[in-house]
Formats: C-alpha cells, sequence, structure tokens
C-alpha cells in the first residue's frame, strides 16, 4: 500500500534526515523533555512497606512490558517521591551487554502507574513536555531512528554499552504540531497492530510445525515404521510400546560418552594461532556442526586431556538454564569439545542419524534427567545410563531416510514463515520511520479511518 506526501518540505539540514514537512521542526530530544533522571535500587524488602521497582529485564526488546516477578524493595520516602512513576514516562535501558537492549524503551501506562512503581538505577526515565506527545516518543524510541544514534553517541566501558541523560538529549527527534502527533501515534497503532497481528500468526505456525516435527521424529523412533508390527512394554513410563523385535538398552552398550576440557585462557601457547577446531556448548545450536567458534593449538591438544572427536558422533549439551541442556547436534567435522558437553560416539550397533533422532525425541526428558547444585546439569553416567529404542541396523536406516524426507517440508515450510516474519518486521520499522519523519502525510488516513 503506497501512502500521501506532505504537499510542501524543506531541507532538515542533516543529511540521514533528508526532507521533512514544511511546518515540522528539528531538535535535539532534550528541547521536549521535562524530566531526564535515573532511577534508584534501595535495600532489600522487609514485608512491610516496600515499593515495587521495575527492572530491564521487565522490558521486552521491542520495548514492551513484561512484569512476571516484579522486584519489591525498600526504599527511603525521598527516593519514592524522586522515582515514582505516572502515566506517559518513558524508560530507557541505559547499559546492557547486548546492542539489542541498548535504548530499549517503555511507555509507562495508566495500568503500569495504578502499581506505584519507581525504577532502578539501570534505567532511565524521560517525561515528555505536553509538546511531545508520549505515544509517538515511544515509537521514535524503539526506532532506528533513536537507535542508531544510541549507538553513535554512546560509549563502551568493559563490554557494555552505556547511555545517560546526556547522550538522550542529544539525539536529533522531528517534531510535528502536537495535534499531528496524535494523528501519526494513532495511526502508527493501527497499522502496526495489523503487522503485529500477521507476525503472531506465522510464529503460532512456526510452534505448530514444530510441534509435528516433534510428533513425527517421536513417533518413527519409538514405535518403527511398520504400523502392524507386534509390539511390546518397553518398561519405560515415557517410551510406551515398542516394536517387538527392538531392544531397549542403555546407552552404554550401543555407545562410548566424554566430555573434553577447556584449555586455560591464560596460557597463550593453547590459542595463540591454533588451527584445531574447538567447540563450546552454544555450538550445539548449530543442529549439524559444519564449523568451530574457536582453534586450539596442537599444545592444547596434548595437554589438555582433549582428543579429537571423529566426524559422525553426536554432540550434546550439559549444562544451561536456556535450550542448551539436552540438545544435540551431529558432528560434521573433526573436533575437541569442552567440559560442558558430551561427545557420544556409536559403535557398530547403533547409527549415529538414528541416535540424533532419538535425542530430539527425548529432548524434555533429558533436560530433566539433569542434575547439580544451582544450575541443572546433565553428566556422561547420565547420559550412558538413559535406556534407548535401538531398532536393527537396517531399520535404522530406513528410519532415517524417511525422517529426512518428511522433515524437508516441514522445514520448508519453517523457513519461510521465518523469512515472512523478517519481512514483516522489517515493513513495520521502514513505517515508523516513514512515519514519524515525514515522509509520509498520514493526517486524512486517520481521519477518514475514524469516520
Amino acid at each position: 500500500m503506497s501512502f500521501p506526501r506532505y504537499p510542501k518540505y524543506k531541507d532538515s539540514g542533516v543529511k540521514w534526515l533528508g526532507e521533512v514537512p514544511e511546518h515540522w521542526e528539528v531538535e535535539p530530544f532534550k528541547r521536549q523533555i521535562a524530566r531526564n533522571d535515573g532511577g534508584v535500587w534501595g535495600d532489600e524488602p522487609d514485608g512491610t512497606s516496600d515499593t515495587i521497582v521495575l527492572r530491564s529485564t521487565e522490558q521486552t526488546v521491542d520495548g514492551r512490558w513484561k512484569i512476571d516477578d516484579p522486584a519489591p524493595r525498600r526504599l527511603t520516602k525521598s527516593e519514592v517521591d524522586s522515582a515514582l512513576l505516572i502515566e506517559g514516562d518513558l524508560l530507557l535501558t541505559k547499559s546492557s551487554g547486548s546492542s539489542l537492549h541498548i535504548g530499549k524503551t517503555t511507555l509507562v501506562t495508566a495500568e503500569v502507574a495504578a502499581m506505584g512503581c519507581c525504577y532502578s538505577n539501570f534505567m532511565q526515565r524521560i517525561r515528555p513536555k505536553a509538546s511531545f506527545t508520549p505515544q509517538l516518543a515511544w515509537y521514535v524510541l524503539n526506532n532506528d531512528i533513536a537507535r542508531l544514534q544510541f549507538d553513535l553517541h554512546s560509549n563502551s566501558t568493559t563490554g557494555l554499552a552505556n547511555l545517560n541523560g546526556t547522550v538522550i538529549g542529544q539525539i536529533l527527534v522531528t517534531v510535528p504540531p502536537v495535534g499531528e502527533q496524535s494523528a501519526i501515534a494513532a495511526f502508527l497503532d493501527r497499522e502496526t497492530a495489523k503487522i503485529d497481528g500477521l507476525v503472531g500468526e506465522q510464529r503460532r505456525l512456526i510452534e505448530l510445525l514444530k510441534e509435528k516435527r516433534q510428533a513425527v521424529i517421536s513417533h518413527a523412533v519409538t514405535k518403527g515404521l511398520n504400523p502392524h508390527a507386534p509390539m511390546k512394554s518397553s518398561g519405560i513410563e515415557w517410551l510406551g510400546d515398542v516394536p517387538e523385535h527392538w531392544e531397549v538398552a542403555k546407552l552404554g552398550y550401543f555407545a562410548s560418552v566424554e566430555n573434553g576440557s577447556t584449555p586455560s585462557r591464560d596460557n597463550p601457547a593453547f590459542w595463540t594461532d591454533g588451527d584445531i577446531p574447538w567447540l563450546a556448548s552454544g555450538e550445539v545450536n548449530q543442529y549439524c556442526i559444519t564449523e568451530a567458534s574457536e582453534h586450539i593449538t596442537r599444545t592444547a591438544l596434548e595437554g589438555c586431556s582433549l582428543r579429537l572427536i571423529p566426524v559422525g558422533s553426536v554432540i550434546i549439551g550439559m549444562i544451561g538454564q536456556g535450550k542448551t541442556r539436552g540438545t544435540s547436534a551431529m558432528l560434521r567435522i573433526e573436533a575437541a569439545i569442552n567440559q560442558n558437553m558430551a561427545a557420544v560416539i556409536p559403535n557398530a550397533r547403533l547409527k549415529a542419524a538414528y541416535l540424533h533422532f532419538v535425542f530430539q525425541s527425548v529432548y524434555e526428558y533429558l533436560r530433566e534427567w539433569g542434575r547439580g547444585g544451582q544450575q541443572a546439569a546433565l553428566n556422561c553416567e547420565i547420559l550412558r545410563s538413559v535406556r534407548i529404542p535401538v531398532p536393527p541396523i537396517d531399520e535404522q536406516s530406513s528410519i532415517e531416510v524417511q525422517l529426512q524426507t518428511r522433515l524437508q517440508a516441514y522445514d520448508t515450510l519453517t523457513a519461510e514463515a521465518e523469512r515472512a516474519i523478517v519481512l514483516l518486521q522489517e515493513r513495520r520499522t521502514a513505517l515508523i520511520s516513514a512515519a514519524v519523519t515525514g515522509k509520509i502525510d498520514v493526517r486524512g488516513l486517520v481521519q477518514s479511518e475514524a469516520s
């Protein structure tokens, strides 16, 4: 859909901004800010007169609230007075180890204000003047128009990107008349809601495809390909009945299981000019590992209890609160591994590709089998003791071939849905940029929609 342009434009005087509507202003954001101040953290709560202090972790990357477990803190009266949020305030994350999070901005709604919240010292509160609509400011601050300027003006210390009140006030913003600002915000509310709805549909489709993919794998590696095969009880609750001619036994009978180590980072001889692939835990998310993010030297391999794991092994993550623990990947290169991964090296009775499918089908169970202190973990002993269904070797090959064929369709549909999401998000970003910089005139569009 194409949108109309304004009748007259003028040079903004800013190269990256170009022309703006003739009656708009371009100026530093600080001229439109009534309050620009940092937050508080206070002391441990005492359960009697605590105040909720919102944190940057309760902001999503796209500037929404996700207040699932708010933090109560004990604040002094002066701290509450200085940091109490009201409807229309904007909160920016000003320190983060990720460029995706630096500058993310949430708008204090009536519902959030009713909670009587303050905000943490890792955030900056912006209270716009009456001449700048908070909803429009929210769109500007979460768009590349502001985020790229934040990147340009922010400094970096110890790997953290940092914003402060001065940097936030320095960014240039376009300022339409107030009534026009409301029209632009209303237009963007309507149009982005449509786009967000389409993105939501694609994400639901991806989840459905993921569930169907998992069901296909689980059925094939637990029931086989012959629907008429006689069945027997596996003796395992999660596995149920399996074909009568299959074995059900501990993984250790069919494979060796081992892990590795991390050479000391303090010894340059272990890392400098290394050419031997070495895998950290995150590499299991490749699904098929075809490259390593780091390399070690021959000195490290020989001196740090490491060995090259052969191609065709299955690598599995053993620790982590995220998805890494229990995630498996096929190894397509020779590589050493760290101590937080296990290499499962099948013997002649077990095909690695079939085992990889088995691990995918029992992913949730593997995560539950993990044990440890504060961080749940698997270990080689647990993996060796996991009982798995094992068909004859030729049947494993047949299962592998059929699954690869059937799963290709799901993977193709998933990739198409992911591409659609990227395009929709790009359109959303471009639409916001065009509206807030005056490249399109939405005033009549809002009025016609209202009538």
